[in-house]
C-alpha cells in the first residue's frame, strides 16, 4: 500500500508560513513515495474556529500548488468517534473528571510552589495540581448532576503501568537530537485532558482517532509537537491503535528566533500574496527550493 500523508490545520486564523512549510513537505514527500495526501480540518474549538478561516486554507493551499484528497475531514463531524475512545478508556478505569476552574489550578499550583518548583510538562504548563482522582462516585456524581464543568482527564500512573514501556521510530529529529528508536515518556505532561464537558473530545485524543481511521502511515509535522508524540503512543497503545511513523521538522521562526504563530499574528500567506509573492517565492522563504 501507498503511504498515506496528512496536513491537519485548525481553522482559527489564516495559514503563515510555517504552516506553508509543513503543507509543502507533506505535498513534496507524498510525490517522491508515490503516496496519499490528506487534509484534515482540525476544528473541535468551537469558540475559535471560524468558517471563514477554514475557506481560506483551501485557497492558500490550492495557491501553493498542494493537491489534497477529497472528501475533507472535519473533526466537529466525528464527536461520537472520540466519545467512543473515551467510553473504551473509561471501561478500563483510566479517566476521570476534574472540576477545578482555570483560576482554581492556578491557586492550587500557586500554593504548591509555596513550598517548591512545581513540575511542568514539555510545554512548560504546570502538571494537574488537584485531587479529583480520589473523589469518590458518591461525590462525582452530584456534581455531575448539578450540571458542574468538568474536564475529563487521562489518570496518568494506572495507563503508565497498564502500557508498559512505548517507543517510536522517529525519521527527522527532537529537540536535542533524538531520532531513530525513541522512548516515549507520557509521563512528563502528568493527567491530561482527554475532553471536556462542552467539548468531548481534546487534540491529544482526537489525533490519535483521525491518523488510526484515516489509515495515515507517515506523520510530518512541527517539533514543536515532538513530545507530544509520548502521549499519542500511550493512546495508540490503550486503543489498540497502529502506530504511523513520525517525521518533526524545523520550526519557522521570525526575526526574534520565536516560533510563527497565529497567535501573535504572524504574517499570513494571503497577505504575502497580496503583497505579490508568488509559490515559488514561499518555497524559498521557508527553505524549499
Amino acid at each position: 500500500m501507498p503511504p498515506v500523508f496528512r496536513f491537519a490545520p485548525s481553522p482559527n486564523g489564516y495559514l503563515h508560513l510555517g504552516h506553508a512549510y509543513s503543507a509543502l513537505l507533506n505535498h513534496d514527500l507524498a510525490r517522491q513515495s508515490g503516496g496519499r495526501l490528506l487534509l484534515r480540518i482540525e476544528d473541535i474549538d468551537a469558540t475559535r474556529c471560524r468558517p471563514e478561516f477554514e475557506q481560506a486554507i483551501y485557497e492558500d493551499l490550492a495557491w501553493l500548488g498542494v493537491a489534497w484528497e477529497t472528501p475533507v475531514r472535519r473533526q466537529s463531524e466525528h464527536f461520537a468517534a472520540y466519545g467512543a475512545a473515551i467510553d473504551r478508556l473509561s471501561a478500563q478505569r483510566l479517566v476521570y473528571p476534574s472540576f477545578e476552574s482555570r483560576a482554581e489550578i492556578a491557586r492550587l499550583v500557586a500554593e504548591r510552589e509555596a513550598g517548591g518548583a512545581w513540575p511542568r510538562d514539555p510545554d512548560g504548563a504546570p502538571l494537574y495540581p488537584g485531587l479529583a482522582k480520589s473523589l469518590s462516585a458518591a461525590a462525582r456524581d452530584p456534581l455531575i448532576g448539578q450540571g458542574v464543568p468538568f474536564a475529563l482527564r487521562l489518570d496518568m500512573a494506572s495507563a503508565r503501568a497498564h502500557a508498559g514501556e512505548l517507543r517510536w521510530q522517529e525519521a527527522g529529529e527532537g529537540p536535542a537530537g533524538e531520532s531513530g528508536d525513541v522512548v516515549a515518556r507520557p509521563e512528563a505532561w502528568g493527567d491530561v485532558i482527554l475532553a471536556r464537558k462542552e467539548t468531548p473530545t481534546s487534540y491529544h485524543l482526537s489525533v490519535v482517532i483521525d491518523d488510526a481511521l484515516q489509515g495515515v502511515t507517515d506523520v510530518v509535522r512541527g517539533l514543536d509537537l515532538f513530545w507530544s508524540t509520548s502521549v499519542h503512543r500511550l493512546l495508540q497503545e490503550l486503543l489498540g491503535l497502529p502506530v504511523p511513523n513520525y517525521r518533526h521538522h524545523r520550526l519557522i521562526r521570525d526575526v526574534t528566533g520565536q516560533k510563527l504563530s497565529k497567535s501573535t499574528q504572524a504574517t499570513g500567506l494571503r497577505e504575502l500574496r497580496a503583497a505579490g509573492a508568488s509559490p515559488a517565492d514561499i518555497r524559498r522563504l521557508v527553505g524549499l527550493q
